[in-house]
């Protein structure tokens, strides 16, 4: 996918992100720090990161900036309705640089944290992978805390088989 202009990919992104807020309201607040093992990433752990590395990393990169991610802790965000809402006033903020971004823009080149230099389009496609990771990682602590989530695209894998034909 080669983004030429900014606007179908920010529709597209959108999309990614209404699923990924879909699986974030499911987290049960009192189980928003909850982790599987100690020193891993809490379930507000991250939705913090998913925040601020969009905002203070990609968005910063979007305008030919180094990164100012402040990490993901607490400190930034902690209860779930607040943490909720950081993540929605950071999107906003990114939303609004990214708007910014002419189709000249999406060709030159970026410097990402590990000082490698790659176009802004490729970047940005970087952006919603590391997301989608993300969001699987939800997914996956949910799972674990046997808390139901929707399915991704309309029906579970079980529908999908019901459904099929069996030649």
């Amino acid at each position: 996918m080669e983004i030429r202009t900014i606007e179908p990919f920010l529709d597209y992104a959108a999309r990614i992100r209404e699923r990924t807020m879909r699986v974030v309201r499911c987290i049960p607040p009192d189980l928003v720090e909850w982790t599987y093992k100690e020193g891993k990433f809490t379930l507000g752990d991250i939705v913090r990161h998913l925040a601020t590395i969009e905002r203070y990393m990609y968005a910063e990169n979007a305008q030919f900036r180094l990164s100012s991610y402040p990490g993901h802790g607490r400190d930034l965000a902690d209860g779930y309705d607040n943490i909720v809402a950081f993540m929605q006033r950071l999107h906003s903020e990114s939303t609004e640089i990214f708007h910014s971004i002419t189709p000249d823009d999406l060709g030159n080149k970026c410097t990402t944290p590990g000082g490698i230099q790659i176009t802004l389009g490729k970047w940005l496609r970087a952006m919603l992978e590391h997301e989608i990771h993300h969001r699987g990682q939800i997914y996956l602590y949910l799972a674990m805390l046997d808390v139901p989530t929707p399915p991704l695209y309309g029906l579970t894998e079980e529908e999908v088989l019901e459904r099929s034909s069996r030649q």
